[in-house]
This record gives C-alpha cells, sequence and structure tokens, in this order.
C-alpha cells in the first residue's frame, strides 16, 4: 500500500549519511562504539532505528489488512475494521517518528536555539529519566475507626 510513502525513511536515511559522511551501518558503530562522543548522532541513529522499526510494523499491518480485504465481501466486519485502525495507529507512530529525525537534522529548527532549549538539553543529558535510588518505606497507617476514607 505504502510504496511511494515508504520512501520517507529513504529519504531521511539519504540525508543523514549526507550529514555525516558514512552509511547508516557506519554510523550505527561509530555510535555504538563510542555512544557519548556525538550525542547528537546518538539521537539520531536511535530515532533512526525506531523509524525503520515502525516503518515495519506499517507494512506488516497493511499487509495482513491487504490479505483479509481480498477474502472479504463487500461489508466490512469488527475484525477487519480492528486491522484498519491498526494501519492508522502504525501510520501515526511512523509518521511522527520520521517528524523527529527530521527535527534531530535540522540545525535550525524551532525550539533548538534558545536558551530554554539549551538548558532543557543539558538537563536531559544529566538527569536520569527516573529516580535510581531505592524509595523510603513508610508504614502504612489505617483510617481512625468509625470513620470512613471517603465521604
Amino acid at each position: 500500500m505504502s510504496d511511494g510513502i515508504e520512501d520517507i525513511v529513504s529519504v531521511l536515511t539519504e540525508q543523514i549519511e549526507r550529514r555525516f559522511e558514512m552509511s547508516m551501518d557506519e554510523l550505527a558503530a561509530a555510535v555504538a562504539a563510542a555512544p557519548d562522543a556525538n550525542p547528537e548522532a546518538a539521537d539520531i541513529v536511535k530515532w533512526h532505528g525506531l523509524l525503520t522499526e515502525s516503518q515495519a510494523a506499517l507494512r506488516r499491518a497493511e499487509d495482513d489488512l491487504l490479505a483479509v480485504l481480498e477474502t472479504q465481501p463487500s461489508e466490512l466486519d469488527g475484525p477487519t475494521m480492528d486491522l484498519a485502525h491498526r494501519v492508522n495507529a502504525a501510520v501515526t507512530a511512523r509518521d511522527g517518528r520520521a517528524l523527529v529525525v527530521r527535527w534531530l537534522l535540522d540545525p535550525h529548527a524551532p525550539g533548538k536555539k534558545d536558551l530554554a532549549a539549551e538548558r532543557l538539553g543539558r538537563r536531559i543529558r544529566r538527569d536520569p529519566a527516573v529516580p535510581t535510588s531505592t524509595p523510603v518505606a513508610r508504614p502504612m497507617t489505617a483510617p481512625a475507626t468509625g470513620r470512613g476514607v471517603l465521604r
């Protein structure tokens, strides 16, 4: 179904390869060997990988839908509509990831030049996404007798 749209991945791949002057495989290997050497390259490799995964998921969803539609009478049933929704969700995921890759590739993209974006970038790279310390256990307390928690 998406023969023309599939070019979105190849166009972005070509832009990445041109920017870093190496193939995606070489760039991925370089990032794997030294992930902190170029955070921008690491982000682009990560999101390009997510993009290609979502493109593959879209292709599978489209193939599943086409297989059902070829045997389906003119009336669509619930399972067929579920497959159509799966295709729509896969398109949304792929397009969203493509937008992220495009944003990462554009040095003049909105939000990349201002001071707040710079501070956020430093904070994101420095702070963990989730707390890394062990949570402190607190004793459970029961509500007072005769009084409900909700009123």
